[in-house]
């Protein structure tokens, strides 16, 4: 039977909406600071990538028991190429919108983010577009969800046949990125691809795993096992130290480490196991400690929460757009900044809401056959 729904997952996806929109808002000091993001290694990304394998390891495990594997692989496969088509038009209609801002009151904007090998090579970037290796700024998320949905399959199979060992090659492939021996096709790194997938699939296909698990089990891990205290306590020493990190960071305190050690750490790109190590500390406390359907997530704010992360990637889609004409509107008055910054997250946030709102009120009833 399908389990019932875990509205935890829906308010966390609302909450990474919201913090993904904030901080891409470039020069927001509620982008800077009023997000977990500031008080960490990790941030949205590797939380919303492990959310989507953990929700679809569970979906395709109950379509594969119920109809078949390849009922199972189909589903997947279908949202990938669904997803795969939105990025390709985010990519054109952003594109356009810079080529109109370019040609009126910013020129050399496209250049400024990364679109100029689409200027001056377009019959190179044009193709790379579609084989997802060219990737410029803001263009670069969507991409690892693709490659981690057509890897979620044969994964899964393997898992099926070998349980948790079918993650070594996975981990394996990870600690090869980490140590300069595998890296992901690009031009250069200012134009290549944002996020490695020869990294992020790691942390894509143990969510999976995880996935499987809770819908099987009921839980992804054992939270009330002998050792769990352990684990909590050592989640508990990565988010502290992590904080302390994070702080001293961006306000440009001296940290007790050699100079590099903060592009180490920060290294997205690559995932660097700092992050990842931050990113699954989060996920346990919150796994361990937040309870499945407390009252609160069914007040407004929840409510709210909820709503946006039921639409996550339609919310992420709109949000993109109006961070950068919050950005823009931060550059072009910078002395204004203090009423800019407020005004631009807060209409930004309802705006997201009510596109939520919309398409919840779109979307047709079951057993309702629209006339």
């Amino acid at each position: 039977m399908r389990p019932a729904r875990d509205l935890r997952l829906d308010v966390i996806r609302g909450w990474l909406q919201v913090s993904i929109f904030a901080s891409h808002i470039a020069n927001s000091f509620i982008g800077e600071w009023f997000i977990h993001r500031a008080y960490g290694l990790s941030d949205s990304s590797e939380q919303f990538l492990f959310l989507s394998g953990f929700m679809l390891g569970s979906v395709y495990t109950l379509k594969s028991f119920r109809d078949g594997w390849w009922v199972g692989m189909k589903d997947i496969w279908q949202r990938a190429a669904r997803l795969y088509r939105i990025h390709i038009q985010q990519n054109i209609l952003f594109a356009a919108m810079l080529a109109i801002v370019s040609a009126t009151f910013l020129p050399g904007e496209l250049t400024r983010l990364g679109w100029g090998w689409l200027l001056t090579n377009p019959w190179h970037a044009v193709p790379e577009i579609f084989a997802m290796i060219y990737e410029p700024d803001w263009m670069d998320i969507l991409p690892m969800f693709v490659w981690g949905m057509l890897l979620l399959p044969p994964f899964m199979m393997a898992e099926a046949r070998w349980g948790w060992k079918a993650l070594i090659p996975s981990a394996l492939l990870y600690l090869a990125t980490q140590i300069g021996w595998v890296s992901s096709p690009g031009l250069s790194s200012d134009i290549g691809m944002g996020f490695d997938p020869f990294a992020w699939q790691f942390i894509y296909l143990l969510a999976a795993w995880l996935g499987k698990r809770a819908l099987r089990d009921g839980v992804a891990l054992p939270y009330r096992a002998a050792w769990a205290p352990l684990a909590t306590g050592l989640a508990v020493l990565v988010l502290l130290v992590s904080a302390y990190i994070g702080v001293c960071w961006r306000l440009g305190l001296p940290l007790p480490a050699p100079a590099p050690f903060a592009d180490w750490v920060y290294d997205k790109q690559e995932l660097a196991w700092p992050r990842l190590v931050h990113a699954l500390a989060l996920a346990w406390m919150v796994a361990a400690f937040v309870p499945r359907n407390p009252g609160w997530m069914h007040g407004r704010i929840g409510a709210g929460l909820a709503l946006l992360g039921r639409y996550s990637l339609e919310v992420f889609c709109l949000g993109l757009f109006l961070s950068y004409f919050a950005s823009t509107a931060l550059r072009l008055a910078p002395g204004w900044f203090w009423v800019i910054d407020p005004v631009a997250v807060v209409i930004g946030i309802a705006i997201l809401l009510g596109w939520a709102w919309w398409l919840d009120r779109k979307k047709p009833v079951r057993g309702v056959v629209a006339a």
